[in-house]
């Protein structure tokens, strides 16, 4: 398979045989200058497959064979050395860009930005842009002259001009399905999404007597319009630094050889989702349905975090414990398009949910959402809005965006730094979480140096022990109370399983007894929370409850936030 640079901001995929025969004549050299940059042709596999066209057992996605990844598709040196000149240009323009506001404001300290000054920089600005325009030409001139790219531009341009079914018969040996753009599938009758996109948690109303008067809206606007600029600049950019172009540049080998292994080695197939706002969502999708192992019949899909990418990211955890699974990359990630900003997030979410359920015909039933980071962000909206999937698993993730965003910026920013969360970056975890009634498993990460807001040592600012207390607290209110909540701070402070088993046998925690409790309560009073159970039961009941739901609900993994979770730490949520 050809892997291709974007073109007219899309990525595409195109397939290649060696035995497939010259397509038609050469493209017109026009089409090999405008076209998108061929990466790789990835290699088919077939003597590892089996019958049903997948890997007979799960395959390692962390340690390929070295000699697997070698291309098949070598540019010519005139198209080698062209695109080396295009992609510099194109980091020293990227620099240039987020560089610019400090660049004007020294340009005009100077004395630089008169006309007499602009006009010449000018000239030489069009000198450089029509350089570049000849190098591109040079580099089509290139590609002209290389037979396998003049036979996938070809096809390509031949199945642009004419959807016919010669033409799609064609293009079916360079195009895979990878290439297609599948719309957005939300149905009206479940409530269809207004302009903006799919429904998210607002704030809650302004109390009585704090009126948003026109006099209000006039003092907040300077605030607001602050807000904004940061958000949309540096807020963004740090908050996914992902979406960065420079970091991406940097990160394409990786991407490429990431992407090449799950396409060769575990048979996936890559589609762009149209999302309801317009962005295309890049995914890849592994099917195990047709091995012997029988977790493959359940997908669960990967939400990546900030800097993570599907083609080297927690994918690989559940696909070495023999799952099927969906990766989809952030809108701005990759192959993705657009910028990642929660309305945003929730729309590519939604559509790799419906992507699961109408297309790859996965019922809700037998989906399980796996989240690192923050991807528990889009994880809890999918578990809020589609209350049928399975299960959901959060590893090294928060509560809420607002004290980790306070721990990196300076004191005196706090009323702007929480305004602007709140208005533009609001990722609430656990308000969404605990819209969901399915079971619920949390990973946290003792040495985790992310999601702490003091030190990695100091466990307990670990703001995944905040988002367990607030599930728990909305579940079982009577049991975490006074009581409940305290023994749960303590046994939380464990930061081994030495010290966790300690706190747990130092409260007798029956699990017999708790276990017989809960069924009894859910089979008289039904499963859906929050549940009154602990009403009439003692104290050590409670606490015994308490520390009972806490260690079904949370896990220790003793690793740092960026150590790969291993295959035998993916487990399914406790549930009665």
């Amino acid at each position: 398979t050809l892997r291709l640079a974007p073109r007219r901001g899309r990525d595409v995929l195109a397939s290649g045989a060696r035995g497939a025969s010259e397509a038609g004549r050469a493209g017109p050299l026009l089409s090999c200058v405008l076209g998108p940059r061929l990466y790789k042709i990835y290699r088919e596999r077939d003597s590892e497959r089996g019958p049903s066209g997948v890997p007979e057992t799960p395959t390692s996605v962390t340690s390929p064979p070295s000699s697997s990844w070698d291309t098949y598709y070598q540019p010519r040196a005139l198209e080698k050395h062209a695109d080396s000149i295009l992609a510099l240009a194109s980091v020293f323009w990227s620099i240039s860009y987020y560089s610019s506001p400090f660049a004007f404001f020294y340009l005009y300290r100077k004395g630089y930005l008169s006309l007499s000054k602009v006009v010449p920089f000018s000239h030489y600005a069009g000198t450089l842009l029509l350089l570049l325009a000849g190098v591109a030409c040079l580099r089509g001139i290139g590609r002209w002259t290389n037979p396998q790219y003049r036979q996938f531009i070809t096809i390509l341009e031949a199945t642009h001009r004419n959807q016919s079914s010669e033409n799609k018969m064609s293009s079916s040996l360079l195009l895979t399905p990878s290439t297609r753009v599948f719309p957005f599938l939300r149905k009206e009758s479940r409530g269809g999404p207004s302009h903006r996109g799919v429904a998210l948690l607002r704030p809650e109303p302004l109390h009585r007597g704090t009126a948003d008067t026109l006099l209000n809206r006039v003092k907040k606007l300077p605030c607001q319009i602050t807000s904004y600029l940061v958000a949309h600049t540096l807020g963004r950019r740090m908050l996914y630094p992902g979406s960065v172009y420079l970091l991406q540049k940097a990160l394409m080998p990786v991407l490429l050889q990431g992407q090449a292994r799950l396409v060769e080695e575990c048979n996936g197939r890559r589609a762009k989702l149209l999302a309801c706002d317009g962005n295309e969502i890049d995914t890849m999708f592994v099917d195990r349905r047709g091995t012997a192992e029988t977790q493959g019949q359940k997908l669960v899909i990967c939400c990546e975090g900030n800097a993570g990418f599907y083609e080297v990211g927690c994918v690989s955890t559940p696909l070495e414990a023999g799952y099927s699974v969906l990766g989809w990359n952030h809108p701005g990630f990759a192959g993705s398009t657009g910028v990642p900003f929660p309305q945003n997030e929730a729309n590519a979410m939604d559509v790799v949910v419906q992507f699961a359920i109408h297309r790859l015909g996965f019922q809700p039933q037998d989906i399980v959402i796996y989240a690192w980071s923050i991807g528990g962000f889009t994880a809890t909206w999918a578990a809020m809005s589609y209350p049928d999937v399975s299960a959901v698993i959060l590893d090294a993730s928060f509560d809420d965006l607002v004290p980790l965003a306070l721990k990196v910026m300076p004191d005196s920013w706090r009323g702007l730094v929480t305004r602007t969360v709140r208005q533009h970056l609001n990722l609430n975890n656990a308000e969404q979480l605990c819209r969901y009634q399915g079971p619920v498993l949390l990973i946290r990460r003792t040495k985790d140096e992310i999601i702490t807001t003091t030190v990695p040592e100091d466990v307990m600012s670990n703001r995944g022990n905040d988002l367990l207390l607030k599930l728990l607290q909305h579940r079982y209110p009577r049991v975490m109370a006074e009581e409940g909540l305290r023994v749960v701070r303590q046994w939380l402070e464990a930061s081994s399983q030495l010290e966790e088993a300690s706190v747990y046998s130092q409260w007798e925690v029956d699990e017999d007894w708790c276990l017989s409790v809960l069924r009894s309560y859910q089979a008289e009073h039904g499963p859906d929370f929050p549940w009154s159970v602990g009403e009439d039961i003692s104290t050590d009941g409670r606490r015994q409850l308490a520390l009972f739901l806490a260690r079904k609900h949370l896990h220790n993994f003793e690793a740092t936030h960026c150590t790969p979770l291993p295959a035998q730490n993916f487990q399914m949520p406790w549930h009665l």
